[in-house]
This record gives structure tokens, C-alpha cells and sequence, in this order.
């Protein structure tokens, strides 16, 4: 009995907290931040950098769990683009396994802003047995941790009017797994994480250019998410329509639903049309409980929610911080040492510890206080390396994992 109580301990002293892990987008909470993490202020190709690893273009994050890492990429274009989910060591970066799906033959073709995030933005997840991803009119794919495939489901082959492709990725709540197919299917649909089963289906041409991942609300049931002019609270059982409010959020509309409590914070739309702040848990029309309304906005990143501040780098260049409580602007400058116009940050920031970290697309990571105070830290780019970084980094214990269209990197202290 004594030897198995030890054998026991030692078993369970090597599995990975869930803390440790980062199973999601933005996290395992969906809000971007580890709080215990001590990620190291400065590196490059010779500092503070445990391994890079080639992949394929991309802008899908990583996503990790215990000694395995897992990201998605793509080659090819439009009628004969392929997706590849990677499974590698996160010890010293070796592929353990890939899983390719190869054309359907439905993709739109290289145009629009399919030319900047690509066939592989959508990032998987995983609760530890299967890892779910959705590679767009190719269909859903439940893969377990040998790389072998356990169910797939296809989620239509259809196009929104702007052809620019997926961009919302999978989330987990119970036995659910949930996907956002704005495009491909003017739906959003729950399945049966185990068996690919539809559970539920919510279809309506609203969903058409909402790119957004949909947020949990679990002390209500219901799913959050932002469509062209309005938000909507979906119920989690049935899919049907719990509340609604109306937005200037116009056109499509990027950035995921912030949930604080019983409050829930709603960015983006065409050249950013604004953010709004609304309760949640609501019935039918809910647009006259709005809390308040700000003109500044981010177009695709989502804002980090940190001490009652939200803070993001916009597509123009310009870093903002926020009061979450009414919207309004704590500072609003121009980020130093962005070297190219046009729309130099896609990806989201993430918080490690008292600080913020910031990828922009050719200039490397930003480092900021996590406070409301407007201060460059740190700036840090690997040489060689000239491809698109739109991809938001996933942080797991005291390491980060950045994405490129061309590597993945593991920062950390030696």
C-alpha cells in the first residue's frame, strides 16, 4: 500500500497544472494572461531563445499542453490549398507528428485580405485528449494526441461577399465543442466534442463578416458574439436567441468579446467603429442597458482586460489604454519603432506577470507595463526572419511561444 501511495505521488507530480497550460485562443480563460508567468524582458537569436522550429505560413496561434505544442499552417492557394496541424516537442522544438488535410477543392482564391492572414488562421484546441481544429470550408477535425483522426464534420463551403475567408477559432464548454462559421456557413454550430455529432445549429445571414471567437458566459449559459450592427447572446443548450443589442460596430467584425464578470466589452468593425460596453444574462432587446459607448476601437487585435484597463495597439499604430469602467481614454500614442505603414499590428496582447507583450507584424515584440501608463520596455526582433508575425503568442509556465509565417519560437530564461 506504501509503495503504491509513493508511486501514486509520483504520477501525479508529473502532470502539467492547468495553469500551465494555454489549451485556446487567448488562453484557458480566453483572456490572454498569466498572471504567475515570468517571461524574460529582452532576447534574440542569441538571447533567451530555446529553439525555433520551420512551419508553414500561417496566422492561427500556438497552443499548448504539458510537453506538446500544436499550430496550424498552410501551402498552396485557393483550389489547391492544404492545411497542416504540427504537433511538437516543447522541450527542443521537434515535429512529434503532423496532420495534413488536403484540398477539398472550395477555398476562395489569394485575394483580398486572404493575402495577409492566409488558409490558416483559425487556432486549434484541446482539453488534454483530442485536439479540435477547423480548417474552414475543409471541414472540423478531432485528432487525438498520436496524430490519428478521430471524427471530422463539415461546416459548409460557403463565402461571405468579401471572400477574405475564416478567421474564428473552436471553443470548449462541457461536451461541446463550438464553431463560429461565419463564412462558410452563415451558422454558428455546437457539436458533440466526442463524436462530431451536431448538437445544435443557430444559422442566419447576421453571422455573415463576424471573424469573431465566440465568448462563454457560464454562470448564464450563453455564448457572446458580435456580428455586423449588433451582439448577440446565444443560449448554449439550444442555440436560439437569448438577447440582442444594437452596436455601430459596421462591417466585419475581427476582435473576440471581452467578458468581465456580468459584463462583456465589444471592439472592432470597419476601421474600427468603436467599442461598446453591455450586461450580460439579458432577454430579447437589450440595446437601451447599454453601459456606455467610445469612439476608440481596435479593427482586428483584442484588447487585454487587466486592473479595471484595456489595452491594445490598434492596425494604425497607435498604442491605447482605456477605463474599462466608462470607456474612456487613459493614453492614446504612437508606437516607436514601427517601420512600415499600411496596418502594422494584427495580433492580440497578452499579459505575463507586470507586463504586456505585443507582436506587431515586421517589428518584432513590444514590452510594456502592465499599467496605465504609456512606456516602451522593451523591443525584440530575430534577425533573418522578414515574414508576417500576425499571429497572438500563446505563454505556458514561464515561456512564450511566438508565431511567423515562416517559425516558431520558444522564448524563456535558460
Amino acid at each position: 500500500m506504501r509503495l503504491l501511495v509513493v508511486i501514486s505521488l509520483c504520477i501525479i507530480g508529473t502532470v502539467t497544472s492547468a495553469g500551465e497550460n494555454w489549451p485556446r485562443f487567448l488562453g484557458p480563460s480566453g483572456r490572454a494572461t498569466s498572471v504567475d508567468s515570468n517571461l524574460p524582458l529582452r532576447w534574440s537569436d542569441s538571447e533567451n531563445l530555446k529553439w525555433k522550429a520551420k512551419i508553414g505560413p500561417g496566422s492561427s496561434s500556438p497552443i499548448v499542453w504539458g510537453e506538446r505544442v500544436f499550430v496550424t499552417s498552410y501551402s498552396g492557394t485557393g483550389q489547391n490549398v492544404s492545411r497542416t496541424l504540427h504537433c511538437l516537442n516543447r522541450d527542443n522544438g521537434s515535429s512529434v507528428w503532423n496532420f495534413k488535410v488536403e484540398n477539398s477543392g472550395a477555398e476562395d482564391g489569394m485575394q483580398g485580405y486572404l493575402t495577409e492572414h492566409g488558409y490558416a488562421s483559425n487556432t486549434p484546441v484541446t482539453d488534454g485528449s483530442l485536439i479540435y481544429v477547423f480548417f474552414g470550408k475543409m471541414g472540423v477535425h478531432a485528432v487525438d494526441f498520436d496524430g490519428k483522426k478521430k471524427w471530422e464534420a463539415s461546416i459548409g463551403k460557403m463565402s461571405s461577399n468579401r471572400r477574405w475567408g475564416s478567421g474564428a477559432s473552436p471553443v470548449l464548454y462541457k461536451d461541446l465543442l463550438i464553431i463560429n462559421a461565419a463564412d462558410e456557413g452563415r451558422s454558428l454550430v455546437a457539436f458533440d466534442k466526442a463524436t462530431g455529432d451536431i448538437k445544435w445549429k443557430s444559422e442566419a445571414d447576421g453571422y455573415e463578416l463576424s471573424y469573431n471567437t465566440p465568448t462563454v458566459v457560464a454562470q448564464h449559459e450563453e455564448l457572446v458574439v458580435a456580428v455586423p450592427g449588433e451582439l448577440w447572446g446565444v443560449n448554449l443548450k439550444t442555440g436560439k436567441l437569448k438577447w440582442f443589442a444594437q452596436t455601430n460596430l459596421t462591417g466585419n467584425v475581427s476582435p473576440t468579446t471581452i467578458l468581465d464578470g456580468e459584463t462583456v466589452y465589444t471592439f472592432g468593425g470597419y476601421r474600427s467603429s468603436g467599442s461598446h460596453a453591455y450586461p450580460v444574462g439579458g432577454l430579447k432587446d437589450v440595446t437601451d442597458n447599454e453601459k456606455w459607448y467610445a469612439r476608440s476601437s481596435s479593427y482586428v487585435a483584442t484588447p487585454l482586460l487587466h486592473e479595471g484597463h484595456l489595452y491594445w495597439f490598434d492596425d494604425k499604430g497607435m498604442a491605447f489604454c482605456t477605463r474599462a469602467s466608462d470607456g474612456e481614454v487613459v493614453y492614446r500614442e504612437r508606437i516607436d519603432g514601427l517601420t512600415r505603414g499600411g496596418r502594422p499590428v494584427y495580433a492580440s496582447p497578452v499579459l505575463a506577470g507586470d507586463r504586456i507583450y505585443v507582436v506587431s507584424r515586421y517589428d518584432g515584440t513590444f514590452v510594456l507595463p502592465a499599467r496605465p501608463e504609456y512606456k516602451i520596455l522593451a523591443q525584440n526582433k530575430f534577425s533573418g526572419d522578414d515574414s508576417d508575425a500576425s499571429a497572438t503568442p500563446a505563454i505556458s509556465g514561464d515561456e512564450l511561444f511566438l508565431r511567423t509565417g515562416k517559425f516558431l519560437y520558444c522564448v524563456g530564461t535558460p
